[in-house]
């Protein structure tokens, strides 16, 4: 397994991930992860994270900043590789990038998701007390 950094998308390791994505229900119609969206993404201030073997995509994960924080989405393994190392092999890419940057660094975790949020907390995450998560799709 290997782990690689992208600044910079192609159409083929695109559908790689996106497939990773819908596989682990990390992505929807409704999330508007196009092509455009994560190559715009990519040419400014994000970075794809992925774990491959054999050529395949097996784990990603998807960073941006803001110049303060970086924030990490999108975190996937393909359910054939969960709890190998893959999950803490990426988030370990992604610290590095924040600490490289100085910036802290910020999550989401769905609340039924008690894998993740273990892997989370054990790598040093903890809730934002007082915060929830809100959005506004369509504009």
């Amino acid at each position: 397994m290997s782990i690689n950094i992208y600044n910079s998308l192609n159409i083929a390791l695109y559908d790689q991930v996106i497939r990773l994505w819908l596989e682990t229900g990390i992505t929807s119609p409704v999330r508007a992860d196009s092509y455009e969206a994560i190559e715009h993404s990519l040419q400014n201030t994000g970075t794809l994270i992925t774990a491959e073997c054999d050529n395949e995509v097996i784990g990603a994960l998807w960073v941006n900043h803001d110049f303060r924080r970086l924030y990490i989405h999108h975190m996937a393994v393909s359910p054939a590789k969960q709890n190998s190392g893959i999950g803490r092999s990426l988030l370990q890419e992604a610290l590095k990038i924040a600490k490289a940057t100085g910036y802290q660094a910020k999550l989401e975790v769905h609340r039924d998701n008690p894998a993740a949020r273990h892997l989370y907390a054990d790598m040093g995450f903890t809730d934002l007390d007082g915060y929830i998560t809100m959005i506004k799709r369509e504009l």
